[in-house]
């Protein structure tokens, strides 16, 4: 099985491209600064990360165009993807990516502005199909429940969602 789930820091802001043809898709690619939990450098001080490059493909990549910025930590889940090609020098150069299927907010609204990253209007309170998002030009939830479910005010169920 060809499972992946990471958290992290985006490095910089997605960058995306739009694919030719019949239907054009987005293409977003970028860069998820992952810590290794419990390794340290070699001064001791810092813990070290993995940079890993996240390709997200469609809506997924329209998504992050739209909503991902430098800083702002994220969680993904997909599929690891190898390849290899010949640079311009000659040389073969091996890749590995990770293939995004879901992707959503790791941070709350507030917690992700000190972290340097900016997802002004929407929270992660909601997984909306694999994105957790929601505009916060919606009613907001008044309250929880004593079961633990937010009260969700009347006429909100079914505007806007990001899924038929």
């Amino acid at each position: 099985m060809n499972r992946v789930i990471l958290m992290g820091r985006l490095t910089r802001d997605p960058e995306v491209r739009y694919s030719q043809g019949e239907r054009s898709m987005a293409i977003a690619r970028s860069t998820l600064a992952v810590d290794r939990r419990g390794r340290r450098s070699q001064d001791g001080s810092e813990q070290t990360a993995d940079f890993i490059n996240i390709v997200a493909f469609d809506r997924a990549g329209e998504f992050a165009e739209k909503y991902f910025r430098q800083g702002m930590r994220v969680l993904v889940s997909g599929r690891i993807q190898t390849g290899s090609y010949t640079n311009k020098d000659g040389q073969r150069v091996y890749t590995t990516d990770i293939i995004v299927d879901d992707q959503e907010f790791a941070d709350s609204k507030g917690a992700a502005g000190n972290g340097g990253g900016d997802n002004s209007g929407y929270n992660n309170n909601y997984n909306n199909g694999g994105y957790g998002y929601q505009q916060t030009s919606r009613p907001a939830p008044t309250s929880a429940i004593g079961d633990g479910f937010m009260n969700i005010p009347d006429g909100v169920e079914d505007e806007g969602l990001p899924f038929n």
